[in-house]
């Protein structure tokens, strides 16, 4: 254990950020009898009214800079703060210890973690995964950046627990001691480069899921991803493939259209794929990552089958709300990037009619074009990154697209208005949901909500 954190009694702490997970790591710090200060730029009112947490200290509406935050002996920072901002740099340089939720709870955990990354696919594979585990008997706590702070159970799980963890790149850019046993790399695509800057950082800072394993460990590789397989040569972990292109010696594979699991020298024929319960290529993908992780941690073949056969899937996540005047809807709130959406697009079976825009992440939507083309009829745009797609989508010959501005209700009714019976609603925004919502789920959820009130006014 990192040597600050073996007696916090009395150690003055800083929590930088009042989200979940700042909130969590303050009530368990102070319960360690640390003096703790949660800070944050946000305001009571931009927080939700945030106003008391029993034994922390609030300094809201700014935080602290210069000298006051060279004061701290030990600083933890949420995932959504950048390590740029001022109060960051002045505890780096006066070399106060700073970790993140998930450096913290790992201290202070005695049990395995399996842990998912990847740009795309993380909270599928990381539900799936703890629902194989779960279905075969197995007590394990399932959480992360998949919106339960970690640090709130850690300490209570029995013995025979494992930790299953959706980790972002946000979580792991503060990760030092952090091991994952048996960790997934899923794939790399271009995002948050407003803040990671380039491709070959974004990479590095997801591939310290792997950092600080042993032979005796995992690293669960996407062999069809060129950028992830690449990481494979410089692993200490044993690296194990998953693939649904490639006819590989040893991994979980997908081949003429079964599931085998090669691996020590045996080979397992597992199922048909059009047995696995969620479909599409990206989520065929998951569930060869997640029987990997799970075959790996000893689990029989027969139990990942007969999970397999029966997840339903993930909210948010291409998941379909039915018909309202024939037209169906399909919340996919999780699809935050262009290429999230573009599996969801490969998806679509009718004429559809696509929500597009959120937050701006400095994307590159271009690649949306050719499933554009070949599968929308109507794009409604919401959001700052609204006259941003526009100007690609008009750049690309697809002119059929109305801007809804920043009302996301109008957005839906609009939606609505340009669906016929037989077509389908897909909200995939390929964008953040910050700006107008505090998250994903909160936007899903809105939008649930509208169709709700679609279908109860038309009964």
């Amino acid at each position: 254990m990192l040597e600050i954190l073996q007696d916090l009694r009395d150690k003055k702490v800083l929590v930088i950020g009042a989200g979940l997970s700042g909130q969590a790591a303050a009530v368990f710090l102070a319960a360690k009898g640390a003096d703790v200060t949660l800070t944050d730029n946000k305001t009571v009112a931009d927080l939700n009214g945030l106003v008391a947490i029993a034994g922390v200290n609030l300094k809201l509406g700014g935080m602290p800079i210069g000298t006051e935050a060279a004061s701290y002996q030990l600083a933890v920072i949420s995932p959504g703060v950048p390590l740029d901002i001022p109060t960051v740099q002045a505890l780096m340089q006066a070399g106060v210890p700073l970790l993140g939720e998930l450096e913290l709870a790992y201290q202070f955990s005695h049990n395995p973690f399996f842990a998912i990354t990847g740009t795309n696919g993380k909270t599928t594979t990381t539900t799936l995964l703890g629902y194989i585990l779960q279905q075969a008997g197995r007590h394990c706590l399932i959480g992360g950046n998949i919106g339960t702070p970690l640090v709130n159970s850690v300490e209570s799980l029995p013995a025979d627990a494992c930790i299953v963890a959706e980790l972002s790149s946000f979580q792991l850019e503060t990760a030092q001691e952090f091991k994952a046993h048996i960790g997934a790399f899923l794939n790399l695509t271009p995002d948050h480069l407003y803040r990671h800057g380039t491709m070959s950082n974004y990479g590095a800072i997801k591939a310290k899921i792997f950092a600080n394993q042993s032979q005796q460990d995992f690293a669960v590789l996407n062999y069809d991803d060129e950028q992830v397989r690449a990481y494979a040569d410089n692993l200490s972990g044993t690296v194990v493939f998953f693939s649904r292109k490639a006819d590989l010696p040893q991994g979980m594979l997908a081949l003429n259209g079964r599931l085998l699991w090669r691996w020590l020298g045996q080979e397992i024929d597992l199922m048909s794929v059009d047995e696995v319960l969620i479909k599409g290529p990206h989520n065929l993908e998951n569930a060869l990552a997640a029987a990997a992780m799970t075959l790996l941690a000893g689990v029989e073949p027969s139990q990942v089958c007969q999970a397999l056969q029966s997840f339903p899937g993930v909210e948010h996540r291409q998941e379909p709300l039915g018909e309202v005047n024939g037209v169906l809807y399909v919340n996919d709130s999780k699809g935050t990037n262009p290429d999230s959406t573009i599996m969801a697009l490969r998806a679509c079976m009718r004429p559809t009619v696509l929500i597009l825009g959120g937050y701006e992440k400095n994307s590159d939507f271009t690649p949306l074009l050719p499933l554009i083309k070949e599968k929308v009829k109507q794009i409604i745009l919401v959001g700052q990154t609204a006259d941003r797609i526009a100007e690609t989508l008009t750049q690309g010959g697809f002119t059929a697209y109305q801007n809804a501005g920043m009302d996301f209700r109008r957005c839906v009714e609009m939606a609505a208005a340009a669906a016929e019976p037989g077509d389908e609603v897909l909200l995939s925004p390929a964008s953040a949901s910050w700006g107008m919502f505090n998250n994903f789920e909160e936007r899903g959820c809105y939008f649930k909500e509208l169709v709700n009130q679609m279908r109860t006014n038309r009964a």
